[in-house]
């Protein structure tokens, strides 16, 4: 099966889930492979997570604003604005994250920078339909990688949780006992 050339529009949406997946490999390698904490790619990553999210929001616009170029699409129309309801949703918060992402916005918003910025993995999954309902069925070249990528983006995130969950799960009484020191008869 041969797959078409993707269209500079889907390059750009490819571009911009590449840098995306980037912003969370640190978190979730640190998570699920706590050996690679002190190893230099993730750690890069980690300095680096703001400019390549404000790259991977930059990529998110351009590809929505030549898709709708190309498509002539009515966003006035109910119908039209729900078949890219995803697409919608996730560049509105990739919007919040962009503008949000410095320390100015983290010095102002305190504790609420970061519940605003959990939003990330609702956009995560949010992405997740996106490509699959917008690919499915006209396969570009970018088409397999991207689903491969984000499947390994939320794969590594539900890993995250369970292992957060399973750490969570001590009961506070089991904790404390093992706090405890025990006394020489």
């Amino acid at each position: 099966m041969a797959l078409d050339v993707a269209p500079l529009s889907n390059q750009l949406g490819f571009f911009s889930l590449i840098c995306y997946c980037l912003t969370l490999l640190p978190t979730l390698l640190r998570i699920v492979f706590p050996q690679t904490k002190q190893t230099e790619i993730p750690k890069w990553l980690l300095l680096q997570r703001r400019l390549i999210g404000i790259l991977a929001f930059l990529f998110a616009v351009g590809h929505g604003v030549l898709l709708i170029k190309k498509r002539n699409i009515d966003f006035s129309d109910v119908t039209t604005a729900w078949v890219y309801i995803q697409g919608i949703c996730t560049l509105l918060i990739f919007t919040l994250l962009a503008v949000t992402s410095n320390d100015w916005s983290v010095k102002k918003l305190k504790k609420h920078w970061k519940q605003l910025h959990q939003l990330t993995y609702l956009a995560m999954f949010l992405l997740t339909w996106h490509v699959l309902d917008k690919m499915m069925g006209h396969w570009t070249q970018v088409t397999p990688i991207s689903l491969i990528l984000i499947g390994l983006i939320d794969g590594l995130f539900i890993w995250r949780r369970w292992i957060e969950c399973r750490g969570s799960a001590k009961t506070p009484a089991a904790q404390s006992m093992s706090a405890k020191p025990t006394k020489p008869n």
